[in-house]
């Protein structure tokens, strides 16, 4: 979570990524943030993401971003 928390403040600084949960359905997150986002997730975490992991479900909290990280390393 330390790794991806730090990819979040580097790519959107002044977010506050541990307490916000709904970063897509409150209009924090906007779309090039995600794509930015996600391009740094596989690299550092050498998964692999596709159109069907951009939910919004999937992007509202670092927790539920971690969780899906987690779910990809399976």
């Amino acid at each position: 979570m330390e790794q991806l928390l730090k990819i979040l403040n580097e790519t959107c600084p002044g977010i506050d990524f541990e307490k916000e949960t709904a970063l897509i359905d409150d209009g924090i997150l906007e779309s090039l943030d995600i794509v930015s986002i996600v391009g740094e997730i596989m690299d550092e975490f050498g998964v692999e993401l596709n159109v069907d992991d951009l939910l919004p479900e999937n992007f509202n909290s670092a927790r539920a971003m971690m969780d899906l990280i987690d779910s990809r390393r399976d």
